[in-house]
């Protein structure tokens, strides 16, 4: 919100400095972004007529005018295009200062005198750009210093509101609460009713009651489109940086700042029927004052009439009704649009209002009519006109309530650590507008119409903090007693996972939930991802159904800028549609690509491969004792051959693997990317170590060779031996694979050392080569091994 300083002093003017007024607005809670002087130091610039202006001999674009200052008339010579007779501009006298240290001399221009200069909007400061000498109204008068003229001597505040204080969306809401701060009376416009003089109206029906739950409009005929906009209400508004366009439209968008109600006006004699407000049907089309076609959504509230859609409700209004330089006759509208109803549907359209942006936050539900017969006395004043009644369509059923919250004092020291006096607490709260009734030590509080924020207690202590003053309250260092909360030994803490990838050189990142529809699909295609019905941008419209797609836009992001060696992890939730739930899953993934190790003197550059992020894994699943096994992947995004699914008791609990050459290609990622993601429920149910006694007889290792098929994983292998073995197995380990010379072509060596060792007494050979025996049958019979010879 950035209004007037000037423009708030005529509603409320506490004897406070600028710089004090906006500290004190900002510890209330409404925090002031910015103070601008309106215009920058200047002098001895008035306002002047141009009399005669006259070709310059020896210049086709100069002219040479003579211009009244009020005091004298006095040749200057002018270049602007739009210097003519009659016309009032502001004129920098000889010795006047502008802004850039620019002073005012008198000169000559092509052997002809000139005695000051015609300026424009820029040479004063007021605007980044003009196309011209400055122009004002023809009322301006001759002679007064343009500063007096303009009210220049003012400042803006711009002050940056949270979306719960839509009440502060208005110069009224300001003043409304710098008075209570400062306990200043507030001097409000008079609040008028305006009689009509016309019997003229227009139908106005509401079909969407639940969306709109009061329309006010009023016909008014007559207006005189040559009437120019005072400048006071142009100033007005241009600091609160809206452009001044034409008196009806300029009313309306200072009954917005003034109010902080958003009105529209149509051209009566474009409109058919009657008013009708209502949700759109898919597909019907509508151009917008911007000159935007859309087309509608199911859902969207708008205004019709008999041949369709007149404007998006509480957006923008369309270009078909809207008041022109011919309108003689409008149809002014001041409505209540619920919050809910209008929550996003600007954004929906790729649009962001003034209007909407006060709608979505909520509107005074009590404040139509009075902005509509506010806007109909300023109307009426400047472009003159006939009124005709108001015509009001009201469902109170459907209008927001104001309950009453109870106000505890136990409950006002508990949360502020301070008493309040009971005297102060209703002062505080009925200078804030608010009903109020005590009973004992609680009050009975009932909120008015134009504070959407306050539903709860705490709403109501925040205020009596914000009013009585942040500062005013004591300051109690926090106190209390600390318990070591039971840990159970089989749960695992994530933070000990994060802490072991960073000693393993892993760099924590955090990325948006929110994800590349068009990269996730390339990397997930067979998951179901939630689509945001209200997204911040199309690149950020589906939620992730892996951390895959935030890390490998995170390293392709760092390759990019020359950053080759990147290790990088991330935990956090992964989303996946299923039927109408949202299924939700902790999980924690990492990916890693460039040489082994930083560059070094002491040894050669070594690319990371897949047995890198294996031994990570390995690692992160070993410091809870979790046993994993490893099967070949199918994963869409990883690459067939170089890829793992993680598996604990025969249930898949991630993969890892690196990326696809397909998808590398597609992403431009120039050296291999490899990646693993795990469940964390699963590898943070911790194994806890069980004393077993050593044996104290001596262990036996056999070795053998066996050819198996190129096809079959050594795990399958692994797993063939443990169905046979006893509990004499003590180790088995897979020590050597073999393919080339001796070995038939598709069928691969594989040596495998097995430790057997008995608790109660020492092995024969003859139940070794026995175990042997079964172990090799084992192998024969369900995955064809033979023995290598």
């Amino acid at each position: 919100m950035k209004f007037s300083e000037q423009w708030l002093r005529q509603w409320v003017n506490p004897s406070l400095s600028t710089e004090e007024l906006c500290h004190q607005i900002t510890m209330a809670g409404l925090e002031v972004d910015a103070i601008e002087p309106v215009a920058p130091p200047f002098n001895n610039v008035v306002v002047a007529e141009i009399v005669t202006a006259e070709r310059h001999p020896d210049a086709d674009k100069l002219q040479v005018c003579q211009v009244n200052t009020g005091e004298e008339t006095v040749q200057i010579i002018c270049g602007a295009a739009n210097a003519r007779v009659g016309l009032k501009v502001a004129a920098a006298q000889v010795g006047a200062n502008l802004p850039g240290d620019f002073k005012i001399k008198k000169a000559k221009l092509r052997g002809v005198e000139s005695f000051g200069m015609l300026c424009s909007e820029k040479e004063l400061g007021l605007a980044e750009s003009a196309d011209g000498i400055m122009e004002l109204a023809p009322e301006a008068p001759v002679g007064s210093d343009i500063r007096d003229y303009l009210g220049l001597d003012d400042n803006t505040i711009e002050v940056g509101l949270t979306p719960n204080r839509s009440d502060c969306l208005s110069i009224a809401g300001i003043a409304r609460d710098t008075g209570v701060l400062c306990r200043e009376a507030v001097t409000e416009p008079d609040e008028k009713s305006i009689p009509d003089t016309i019997s003229d109206t227009f139908p106005v029906s509401i079909e969407s009651t639940d969306d709109c739950a009061r329309y006010v409009g009023r016909v008014i005929k007559g207006i005189n489109r040559q009437a120019q906009t005072p400048v006071w209400m142009q100033e007005r508004l241009r600091r609160s940086d809206i452009r001044s366009l034409d008196p009806v439209v300029d009313v309306t968008n200072y009954i917005l700042l003034e109010l902080g109600q958003p009105m529209h006006a149509f051209d009566l004699g474009k409109l058919s029927g009657g008013i009708k407000v209502r949700q759109a049907t898919a597909g019907e089309k509508l151009t917008l004052l911007n000159d935007q076609e859309i087309e509608l959504k199911d859902g969207s509230l708008v205004i019709a009439d008999d041949n369709g859609p007149l404007a998006l409700a509480g957006i923008m209004g369309g270009a078909s009704s809207a008041v022109s330089e011919s309108s003689v006759d409008i149809f002014l509208e001041s409505a209540f649009f619920a919050p809910d109803a209008l929550a996003g549907r600007a954004r929906g359209y790729g649009l962001h209002t003034d209007s909407s942006h006060r709608f979505e936050r909520g509107v005074d539900y009590q404040l139509q009519r009075r902005a509509i017969e506010r806007a109909t006395e300023l109307l009426l004043d400047i472009v003159g006109g006939a009124a005709g009644p108001i015509t009001e369509v009201v469902a109170k059923d459907k209008l927001p309530s104001r309950d009453t919250i109870t106000l505890r004092a136990e409950r006002i020291e508990r949360v502020l650590g301070t008493s309040f006096d009971a005297n102060e607490v209703t002062d505080i709260l009925q200078r804030l507008g608010m009903e109020v009734q005590a009973n004992g030590d609680s009050w009975q509080v009932t909120p008015p119409s134009y504070r959407f924020d306050i539903a709860i207690e705490v709403d109501l202590i925040e205020e009596l903090a914000r009013i009585h003053g942040y500062d005013n309250l004591p300051s109690h260092p926090p106190t209390g007693s600390l318990a070591m909360a039971p840990r159970s030994e089989y749960q695992g803490d994530l933070k000990r996972l994060r802490q072991m990838l960073n000693v393993r050189d892993y760099q924590e990142v955090i990325t948006y939930s929110f994800v590349d529809p068009g990269l996730q699909a390339v990397l997930e295609p067979e998951l179901q991802a939630v689509k945001l019905s209200n997204p911040i941008s199309s690149e950020m419209s589906d939620m992730r159904t892996s951390l895959l797609t935030g890390l490998v836009s995170t390293v392709q992001h760092n390759l990019n800028r020359q950053q080759n060696r990147v290790r990088i992890f991330e935990s956090g939730l992964k989303f996946i549609q299923s039927s109408d739930d949202i299924v939700q899953t902790q999980v924690i993934g990492g990916a890693i690509c460039g040489n082994r190790y930083d560059e070094q003197w002491s040894q050669t550059s070594e690319k990371l491969d897949f047995y890198d992020i294996k031994g990570d894994v390995e690692a992160l699943l070993s410091l809870y004792g979790v046993e994993a096994d490893y099967r070949p992947a199918a994963h869409p995004a990883l690459h067939p051959g170089q890829s793992a699914e993680v598996a604990v008791n025969g249930e898949s609990i991630g993969w890892l693997g690196a990326l696809h050459p397909a998808i590398q290609q597609k992403l431009g990622l120039d050296q291999s990317v490899l990646v693993f993601e795990l469940q964390l429920e699963k590898i943070l149910t911790a194994s806890i170590p069980v004393f077993k006694s050593l044996s104290r007889f001596p262990a036996i290792r056999r070795d053998l060779a066996i050819l198996v098929d190129q096809d079959v994983s050594a795990q399958s292998v692994k797993e063939c031996i443990h169905q046979d073995a006893s509990e004499i197995l003590q180790d088995l380990i897979l020590f050597d694979v073999y393919v080339g010379k001796g070995i038939d072509s598709g069928r691969k060596s594989l040596a495998l050392g097995l430790t057997l060792q008995d608790n109660s007494r020492t092995l024969t050979d003859e139940e070794v080569e026995e175990f042997i025996s079964k172990i090799v049958s084992g192998l024969e019979s369900r995955i064809g091994a033979t023995l290598r010879v």
